[in-house]
């Protein structure tokens, strides 16, 4: 058999409050990050990436991991000013003519609407979280689920201040 190219565009917009809540209790760590360098080849599975977005509400997020999502992936970090929901929805939504799928990093049920919207509007939707804190209906209603689990995620060692 042949080799098949499957030649998608892929936007991931993450939820970065849900993911980093969920990742904490999954490591039993508040220093816990997601691995974005072992993260993104894996749900890209050989796909193009069309953008790399994480939204964040509250405390400022680390210039250095702005500033390498940027480097890595042309990737932004959109500051909310409350849940992301609203922000994630809208862009989601002005990508889905742009793109071939959707990741949305995040297990918040409150985005059944927009992948119910997404789908029906043609775009591939897939739901990247933890399984255990990740709505069961969410799962249900995406095109496909990536768990993300502990091997995608490090623990950091804050500097000790003197």
């Amino acid at each position: 058999m042949e080799n098949i190219l499957i030649n998608q565009s892929v936007a991931i917009l993450c939820d970065g409050n849900n993911i980093e809540r969920s990742i904490h209790e999954l490591s039993n760590s508040i220093n816990a990050m997601i691995n974005f360098d072992r993260l993104v080849p894996k749900l890209l599975n050989g796909r193009g990436l069309n953008r790399l977005l994480y939204f964040r509400e509250g405390k400022a997020i680390s210039s250095k991991f702005a500033e390498r999502l940027h480097q890595n992936y042309y990737g932004s970090v959109i500051p909310c000013h409350k849940s992301a929901d609203i922000p994630l929805s809208i862009k989601a939504t002005q990508l889905s003519s742009k793109v071939d799928t959707i990741i949305i990093m995040s297990g918040d049920s409150d985005f059944v609407e927009l992948v119910l919207h997404l789908k029906g509007e043609g775009v591939r939707v897939e739901i990247a979280a933890v399984k255990k804190t990740t709505a069961r209906i969410l799962i249900d209603e995406a095109d496909y689920f990536h768990e993300i689990t502990k091997e995608d995620c490090f623990v950091y060692k804050p500097k000790k201040t003197t």
